[in-house]
């Protein structure tokens, strides 16, 4: 009879769908992310069709899309785009692949050293680097061209930097293999060496247990760290604009800039780019999702572990060599050239009387500009890495490990700001900080710079997590939790130390982008908010290319300075057998 009168009770209740304070949270949560991403995305796809002047009346049309996929050049710049990109991925991934395991897995000498040589290669921005190059491969000046000519058996220069395998040579000699040995490296180390001395046990030597078992293992790894480098890539944009405009090889991002520079300036166009390299890369998002979604990668368990490194046996000083070699090439040799403009009384031209000066240096270390951008530049870097840390963590975290329903919804939108080029993205935000401003007036303050960085680096920072939390078993935090341990204590004794080294890289990745990044930030940048890469672009505008190196050697000071107490924090929180 009890029964009978609770479910009457029951039925004459109305409906109310319970929410918990997690659901929330979450809920909170991923509506914050929401609108900090798509705001600026529909802005973006609004202004691809509004074809009227900016102030004035608002006209819609498809006109830009006309204009944009009618231009003279636009098929050999998607061609040229997708080319260089995957190009400059399969090599850099086959060689970052080898790099990382001969870093984490074997006995090969210095490994720390070598490891932080490919960091420092990560850190070098990349324009006073292609100028690096230039002084070295230059057609017609180039020191190591004009060496190599003087052999008896050589006719003519053998490189020339102003080609299509010059872009891809400078793409991966500054970030293209020096990001895979970054993303790859500390994942390699996490594999338990079980896995390798079972291989072992059956009779594979170490290249097929390579690719036999590691590779597969860390393919979700991998994937990532493909995928970031493939839309990196396609929106690449100085490099490009410094060694492709002028033998006319244009791609996406320059096609976009000659859209935005033209006068007057032509954003219907541009904007329509930009939101046709979105759809685009939501094919490559939805792609990882696919395969990704079925599979299991964990590596790190409450089971033993080992960390035992292979041996080369003869092959080790041999291969030693040729990483060490690499190493320089990409740190080294591009340093040596930056500081070598510093002293250059006219970059580029070593026949002149008496060619290096200090004036340089004078005149921009004199500079109270130079002082007041510094500053700029630690603010907004300390600021977006410290947001991007706590953002990223806790994102990468909910999407990994948590049961929340719209978990996939937060992990679509944690890709999306990967899609915008950079100059895109600041316009994007322009608008939104304008539209705002009577509200939140946050236009041409530091903080509008913060926000736009750590929205920029919001997506290589969670991937990141994610693919170092894939790797830690749920066990973990199961035998915390029978054990009486409440969640924040099991995150903070058991989660946060095995994380730590991934957050300090998070950390670091996101101070070194802020640090260095032009596109996201010249148009929200004011006199008074301009960092030192702003003002690195100044002069290189002015064609004070000497200048504009001594810049870039103190940008460089600064985050070799940050990769040094990162690796040193870093080395203290290893995940150990």
């Amino acid at each position: 009879m009890s029964v009978q009168t609770s479910d009457a009770a029951a039925l004459q209740r109305p409906f109310s769908p319970r929410v918990d304070g997690q659901t929330l949270l979450l809920s909170l949560l991923l509506a914050l992310i929401a609108f900090l991403v798509l705001t600026p995305l529909f802005l973006l796809l609004l202004n691809s069709f509004q074809i009227g002047k900016p102030g004035g009346a608002i006209v819609y049309s498809l006109d830009g899309w006309r204009q944009a996929f009618s231009s003279m050049g636009i098929v050999d710049a998607v061609y040229n785009s997708f080319s260089l990109a995957i190009t400059r991925q399969i090599i850099a991934t086959v060689i970052g692949i080898f790099l990382a395991w001969l870093l984490a897995r074997t006995d090969i000498p210095m490994k720390k050293g070598l490891e932080f040589l490919f960091w420092l290669s990560f850190f070098l921005p990349a324009l006073p680097v292609t100028l690096g190059w230039i002084l070295l491969l230059d057609p017609k000046y180039g020191l190591l061209n004009q060496l190599i000519a003087k052999l008896p058996f050589i006719q003519a220069p053998p490189f020339d930097i102003y080609s299509y395998w010059g872009i891809i040579w400078v793409h991966l000699a500054t970030t293209g293999i020096s990001l895979k040995v970054m993303l790859l490296t500390p994942a390699f180390r996490n594999l338990d060496a079980a896995l390798e001395e079972s291989s072992r046990v059956a009779g594979a030597g170490s290249i097929r247990t390579l690719l036999r078992i590691i590779v597969p293992v860390m393919m979700p790894v991998i994937l990532v760290t493909t995928i970031l480098g493939l839309i990196r890539s396609l929106e690449a944009f100085e490099i490009e604009l410094v060694l492709g405009v002028p033998i006319g090889l244009h791609v996406f991002s320059t096609k976009i800039h000659s859209f935005v520079t033209h006068e007057p300036p032509q954003f219907p166009p541009a904007t329509a780019l930009g939101t046709f390299f979105l759809l685009m890369l939501l094919g490559l998002v939805a792609l990882q999702r696919l395969y990704l979604g079925r599979r299991s990668y964990t590596t790190i368990t409450g089971k033993s572990f080992s960390t035992r490194p292979i041996s080369l046996g003869p092959w080790k000083y041999p291969l030693f060599a040729l990483v060490l070699l690499i190493a320089l090439s990409v740190t080294f040799l591009p340093i040596s050239f930056l500081l070598l403009g510093t002293f250059m009384k006219l970059f580029g031209f070593f026949n002149i009387k008496d060619p290096f000066t200090l004036d340089n240096w004078r005149g921009v270390l004199s500079d109270p500009i130079l002082v007041r951008s510094l500053k700029n530049t630690l603010l907004l870097g300390f600021w977006s890495a410290g947001i991007g840390v706590v953002f990223s963590s806790v994102v990468a975290y909910v999407i990994v490990k948590s049961k929340f329903k719209a978990r996939a919804v937060l992990d679509f939108l944690s890709w999306l700001p990967w899609s915008i080029p950079g100059i895109l993205l600041g316009m994007a935000l322009l608008w939104t900080f304008l539209l705002i401003h009577k509200i939140v007036p946050i236009y041409g303050t530091m903080g509008a710079l913060v926000l736009a960085m750590a929205i920029s680096g919001f997506p290589v920072c969670v991937q990141v997590m994610k693919s170092f939390l894939m790797q830690l078993s749920d066990e973990l935090e199961e035998a915390s939790m029978v054990a009486g341990a409440s969640w924040l204590t099991t995150y903070r004794r058991i989660v946060l130390p095995l994380i730590l080294p991934c957050l300090i890289v998070v950390g670091l990745l996101e101070f070194i982008s802020a640090a260095r990044n032009i596109s996201t930030v010249v148009l929200l940048a004011t006199g008074q908010t301009r960092p030192l890469s702003l003002l690195m672009l100044d002069y290189a505008a002015g064609a004070e290319l000497e200048r504009a190196t001594v810049v870039a050697t103190v940008i460089v000071a600064i985050v070799v300075l940050a990769a040094l107490g990162a690796r040193s924090l870093g080395g203290q929180f290893s995940i150990r057998g």
